[in-house]
């Protein structure tokens, strides 16, 4: 198992590569896992695992950065823990 695969069976225990005329895609409950990126099938396993995990990545940046997934619940609890970690810099200089 390279890192890649071991990227996506973190995310997605059930993952697993579906071989088809048009090439292998990785799949992960009947849903293609890098379909909102619109990333062809391939013709190798190991191309179709390192896109499966670009895919996966990309999905945790968008939702930790998309302002429309924070809340302001989220938000100020991001505030907080910056000003715990500057208070908590300024004692230990």
């Amino acid at each position: 198992m390279d890192k890649f695969q071991k990227r996506v069976v973190k995310q997605y225990p059930n993952a697993y590569p579906e071989y088809s005329d048009s090439g292998i895609r990785i799949i992960n409950a009947d849903v293609f896992i890098a379909k909102e990126f619109y990333v062809p099938a391939t013709h190798d396993e190991d191309t179709a695992w390192e896109y499966a995990a670009l895919a996966c990545k990309m999905t945790q940046n968008f939702n930790r950065a998309h302002p429309l997934r924070m809340d302001l619940v989220d938000i100020e609890t991001k505030l907080a823990r910056i000003d715990r970690r500057k208070k908590k810099g300024r004692r230990v200089k």
